[in-house]
């Protein structure tokens, strides 16, 4: 598919409302896990132009590095360990403003200032993954953020 995600609105609110409908389009009728997981992580991060769109799969009791978008990432996750394994561990959303007053943040990039993280669950309410959002500026992301990301998780969740 060559066509680009287009983001016509002006507020996050409206980008990600243009988004949200943009993104079902391009899911519709594939099966493939990863290659959902793929594109969604490309419309996420040049649709809303974060600096880091991924998936962490959970796997034997950590994460593991899944379908992203953006610079190099850590590979594996500790629950508990960070601002993903903070989410993995806790299974709600996570909001950090500024990702080097977090404790224990892991740096995989030091360009990376704000991050949300967000649970991914299955049909069955198992947490499957947990989609991680990275931005190069402070406290880009907030409720807004929160509702339309939580939003596509469940989307994302459906696949697995």
């Amino acid at each position: 598919m060559s066509e680009s995600i287009a983001i016509t609105g002006e507020t996050k609110e409206e980008k990600y409302l243009s988004l949200l409908p943009q993104i079902k389009a391009l899911l519709e009728g594939e099966q493939d896990l990863i290659a959902n997981l793929a594109n969604l992580t490309s419309a996420i991060k040049y649709g809303m132009d974060f600096f880091w769109v991924g998936f962490y799969f959970v796997k034997n009791g950590e994460l593991v590095l899944g379908p992203f978008q953006g610079t190099i990432a850590c590979t594996r996750i500790k629950n508990g360990r960070g601002v993903c394994g903070s989410c993995m561990q806790k299974q709600e959303t996570i909001i950090v403003e500024d990702v080097d007053a977090f404790p224990g943040h892991i740096a995989c990039s030091s360009l990376s200032k704000s991050e949300i993280v967000l649970p991914v669950f299955n049909s069955k309410n198992e947490l499957v993954a947990v989609l991680d959002v990275d931005d190069d500026k402070y406290a880009t992301f907030d409720t807004i953020d929160k509702q339309h990301l939580e939003a596509l998780c469940k989307i994302a969740g459906a696949l697995f």
